[in-house]
């Protein structure tokens, strides 16, 4: 919000007048008045592992992460380029793996990858679009561009709380965000389903869309319900859905009803018992045939998860300029490989300075802050790397740029990081907004919610000239 000589910058002008002229109590009101919004609403995320009850209310921080237009048209641009060529880089994989054969990615770290499924090999993806919806995290770095701190090609999450902190934003400075020229974010449950229906718009006129969830006890399910219902089309559990001559119909009261396309927010293992885990209660029984025989589209297409593995992660500018032609728009962290003997050491020399990541695990786990750890951790992740360096990378520990936040009736920085969401059919969308997540405990760089961050709506503004107050 204030530049190094504590100026206010142009964006965030209008914000920090209004903010002037509100008092602590004024404040502590709207912040209630946001909360009671997200508890009437039922937003809620699962904390798995925790002592008390798993089912909280979403933190979300009263006031918006600006970002001027300028600022977004790089980091649209550079998604864009980004999920543009992992798209390709996943077709070719599980094609003619021309890439692999060049030697730009190693062989064996892509067909060794947990994630890689031989069972994709050479199925037909319309439009190449692997990954239908994308959650790329953004840091800004010391020098205050953007760079890219890891993929989201599986299963993302987090838009729906994208969509809830706007209507929320709307009710706590509603004078503030109407005269701030803030770009929209209403339609992305359109664009999701003209996304969808263009997987199966070439031979279905008018596809039938589900939501397939895993089920109420699941961390994100209030977005998976809240997905579907904006979109308009029914939510459905492994248990609705039956296989038939490999075609997928669904149960509903009237009888069978056809599936063409499944917007699956279950991971890959347990979307086929017969085709993947046995032991899966979650998923269809036949669903990989009727998706293999083309009578039914996957999204986002199994497999996907090796382009965000966080090995993989290191060549994506080589990805990028090897199937575009183009510089990385948007550049990496600098990223050690420990199935690199060089860079193992210097990791195992350095692991109280290094963020150390599993390549597989998502939402903050499986994860060494480094600075932030104890002796005794420190020597269990040693002992883990060394015992399978393949599984971990790590980068130096990034201190996440800032933004304001009301701690305790008391505004404060708090670190931050960036999610916006790219849809990918028959083009290519960036949603003009974002998920910015919040380390809400002092000092924290954690903004996963699943380990104690929250969030907050975040302002991408139409245009560069100051908002009016």
């Amino acid at each position: 919000m204030s530049a190094a000589d504590a100026t206010v910058r142009p964006h965030y002008a209008a914000l920090a007048r209004r903010l002037a002229a509100l008092s602590g109590a004024d404040l502590a009101e709207r912040q209630r008045t946001l909360e009671r919004f997200f508890l009437l609403q039922g937003i809620t995320f699962t904390v798995y592992g925790a002592e008390s009850s798993t089912e909280r209310i979403i933190p979300t921080d009263l006031l918006p992460r600006i970002i001027p237009a300028d600022e977004w048209a790089k980091i649209e641009a550079g998604l864009t380029q980004r999920l543009r060529a992992l798209n390709m880089f996943l077709a070719d994989i599980y094609g003619d793996q021309q890439i692999l054969m060049d030697g730009i990615v190693p062989r064996e770290l892509v067909l060794g990858a947990p994630s890689y499924r031989r069972e994709m090999q050479n199925l037909f993806v319309p439009h190449q679009a692997y990954a239908n919806v994308c959650g790329s995290d953004l840091i800004r770095q010391p020098n205050g561009d953007f760079a890219v701190l890891e993929d989201n090609l599986r299963v993302p999450s987090g838009v729906s709380y994208m969509l809830a902190n706007r209507e929320a934003s709307k009710r706590t400075f509603p004078g503030t965000f109407r005269a701030s020229g803030v770009r929209s974010i209403d339609r992305y449950p359109d664009l999701l389903l003209a996304t969808l229906k263009s997987m199966a718009a070439e031979w279905r006129p008018n596809p039938q869309v589900v939501v397939l969830t895993p089920g109420v006890y699941n961390s994100a399910y209030y977005e998976h319900a809240y997905l579907a219902r904006l979109m308009g089309v029914p939510l459905v559990e492994g248990r609705d859905l039956v296989v038939h001559e490999n075609l997928i119909y669904m149960r509903t009261t009237t009888g069978l009803r056809r599936v063409d396309i499944i917007y699956r927010r279950v991971d890959d293992d347990f979307i086929d018992p017969l085709t993947f885990r046995r032991d899966s209660a979650l998923g269809v029984a036949g669903l990989f045939n009727a998706y293999r025989a083309g009578n039914v589209v996957i999204c986002n297409a199994p497999g996907t998860g090796v382009a965000d593995d966080k090995a993989v992660y290191a060549y994506v500018p080589e990805i990028i300029r090897y199937y575009l032609g183009e510089d990385a728009i948007l550049p990496n962290i600098e990223t050690y490989l420990c199935r690199e003997p060089a860079q193992l050491s210097h990791v195992l020399a350095n692991l109280d300075k290094l963020v150390v990541k599993a390549v597989g695990a998502s939402g903050g786990y499986g994860m060494l802050v480094g600075p932030h750890s104890t002796q005794a951790e420190r020597e269990a992740f040693a002992e883990a790397i060394r015992a399978n360096p393949d599984n971990y990378i790590a980068q130096p520990t990034i201190s996440l740029s800032t933004a304001p936040c009301l701690i305790e009736g008391e505004i404060d920085a708090r670190h931050v990081d960036l999610r916006p969401f790219i849809l990918s059919g028959d083009k290519i969308v960036v949603t003009p907004g974002a998920l910015t997540r919040v380390a809400l405990r002092k000092g924290s760089l954690v903004v996963n919610s699943s380990q104690g961050g929250g969030s907050k709506d975040t302002w991408v503004l139409a245009d560069t000239k100051e908002p009016r107050s």
